[in-house]
């Protein structure tokens, strides 16, 4: 009885949520997102691109403000695979042919990708010759900053 009351809750909290979604977009509100990257598992970020356009696909781009916050290993999406020996604290670097038409055709979209500095200064990443089309307006001083701050603004936080 207590997990039928409890999947019950989880279903009205869901459609809750999916209805305040979807007035809050037929009322000209963008909705906020953030995504939170900082695992180096390709098949994950992989994963998590997959379900930033499904997200699209469900919302519309028109309808969303969808951030994407890489930190720590996270940075490895952006990280060119030929540049790996040139930095410290890596892995993997997962910025492979694919995972760049992916990213590019999410920031197509409006998507936008944050780095941040702290990583790059720690592990020692040029901006300009380790990372796939990384901007300066791109990075940022924190990502779990970051995360806070776009979370403060009503951004919704989303972990793939």
């Amino acid at each position: 009885m207590k997990v039928l009351k409890t999947l019950v809750m989880a279903g009205l909290v869901g459609l809750m949520a999916l209805t305040g979604a979807t007035v809050a977009a037929s009322e000209g509100e963008k909705q906020k997102v953030v995504y939170h990257v900082n695992g180096d598992n390709p098949k994950q970020q992989a994963g998590a691109l997959r379900n930033i356009q499904n997200h699209i696909n469900a919302v519309g781009k028109d309808n969303l403000d969808l951030r994407v916050v890489m930190h720590g290993n996270g940075v490895s999406m952006v990280l060119l695979p030929e540049h790996l020996k040139n930095v410290k604290g890596f892995k993997a670097a997962n910025a492979d042919p694919q995972m760049q038409a992916r990213i590019d055709g999410l920031k197509d979209q409006g998507v936008a990708f944050k780095v941040c500095a702290n990583t790059l200064n720690g592990r020692k990443v040029s901006r300009e010759n380790d990372l796939y089309m990384v901007e300066e307006s791109d990075i940022v001083t924190s990502g779990v900053a970051e995360l806070a701050i776009l979370q403060g603004q009503g951004f919704s936080y989303i972990k793939p």
